[in-house]
């Protein structure tokens, strides 16, 4: 499957992007998820979003948060989704290269990149170098755990 990345800064996001962004982010967090929350946390215009596209519809992305919105001492990457049409077909794997690739040119090579990764998911993450820190959580009723790269 053939996925066309692209990073932007928010003030560069067409409305028809952002609009794209917002229910891919809804349709999954909120409706498949089960898990009523509020999605616009004030995080999105200070961080750059990496999109990805299959035949001119939006199946991938990610949000890269600065130090400091996050996490105190490191920038982030969040809100990592994939439409469910293209689960199981490398598009998450990509769609993380793509970002940790888009966070270096972002933040340099020298950053740490933490996240708040779904319990589940941490196999997935530990592909691309994440480890866990912490202890387990719950956010917004589903359990997670913090990790590093």
């Amino acid at each position: 499957m053939k996925v066309v990345f692209y990073t932007k800064k928010f003030e560069r996001l067409s409305l028809t992007e952002l609009y794209h962004i917002m229910v891919l982010r809804q349709e999954v967090f909120v409706v498949e998820q089960d898990c009523p929350y509020l999605d616009a946390d004030g995080k999105d215009e200070s961080s750059m979003h990496v999109l990805g596209y299959h035949d001119e519809k939006l199946v991938a992305y990610a949000r890269l948060v600065p130090k400091g919105l996050t996490y105190k001492n490191y920038p982030s990457i969040g809100r990592v989704v994939t439409h469910i049409s293209v689960r199981k077909q490398g598009v998450g794997k990509l769609l993380m290269k793509n970002a940790i690739h888009s966070f270096y040119e972002t933040f340099g090579r020298d950053s740490t990149i933490k996240i708040s990764a779904q319990s589940h998911l941490s196999k997935f993450y530990n592909e691309f170098g994440f480890e866990t820190v912490g202890d387990g959580y719950l956010e917004d009723g589903i359990p997670h755990i913090g990790m590093v790269l």
